[in-house]
């Protein structure tokens, strides 16, 4: 039987995002870390003295599974937490110099992920399925965007 394009199109996003987390998971533990872990890095690299709740809503965590992850990796020596001058309830995240050696060196590895995941494929294929992508999450955005206010109307 076969599924209308749409369906068959949202399917093979989901089964290739999962492949892809499990890939990239195996690769990173390769070198010692997990992918949330890399990329909770790879954020605070880009935008560091976050504070723990922000991060938590970038990546999409609840604080609580935030909150752990963060314990594993001061442990480690990996960030530190950094009490905020003017909200000492609050706490900044930084890289350490080891954190920051970490994900510095996990560069070359997502650039391996990429020329090994994308193979053959081709510039213009490559370009074509990033404007579909885009077009699909303006999409997400435009639903969810729409949709939340009324919600919200209705818990009032």
């Amino acid at each position: 039987m076969e599924r209308p394009l749409r369906r068959e199109l949202m399917f093979q996003l989901v089964e290739t995002a999962r492949l892809l987390r499990t890939y990239v998971d195996q690769r990173a533990r390769r070198h010692g870390t997990t992918r949330a872990q890399w990329g909770l890095m790879s954020r605070l690299r880009r935008q560091e003295g976050l504070h723990q709740a922000a991060l938590a809503e970038q990546m999409d965590l609840q604080p609580i599974s935030l909150t752990r992850l963060l314990d594993r990796l001061q442990s480690q020596n990996l960030i530190e937490r950094r009490t905020d001058p003017a909200d000492r309830r609050a706490y900044r995240l930084f890289l350490t110099p080891e954190g920051r050696s970490l994900v510095d060196s996990l560069d070359a590895v997502r650039g391996e992920i990429a020329r090994e995941v994308l193979g053959e494929v081709d510039e213009p294929a490559i370009l074509a399925a990033l404007d579909a992508l885009s077009a699909i999450r303006e999409q997400i955005r435009t639903r969810s965007e729409t949709k939340a206010p009324a919600s919200a109307g209705h818990a009032a």
